[in-house]
């Protein structure tokens, strides 16, 4: 199920965007980055719904996938699974 990030407290948000930015470990990138230069752009990503906050109901994990992803997540489950899985996105 997809979480709208305006569903979260500033604070939780920050924290989740936060997690996921450092789980990466390495950045690849043509230059580095500061952590608040790239919280802002995955909040970008999110605004423009690029990036969902997506809850996994198996696992009980949050997790930050691409909207393509996304997709591809519910294309791969069964229909029934599609219309639970889907509560918030529109």
């Amino acid at each position: 199920m997809i979480i709208p990030p305006e569903r979260l407290a500033k604070q939780t948000l920050d924290n989740l965007l936060e997690e996921f930015i450092t789980r990466e470990g390495t950045d690849y990138g043509l230059e580095e980055l500061s952590l608040e230069d790239k919280l802002l752009q995955l909040k970008r990503q999110l605004e423009n719904g690029t990036v969902v906050i997506w809850f996994d109901s198996v696992s009980e994990s949050t997790q930050l996938v691409s909207q393509e992803d996304y997709q591809q997540l519910l294309n791969a489950q069964s229909p029934e699974a599609n219309n639970s899985a889907d509560e918030y996105s529109s």
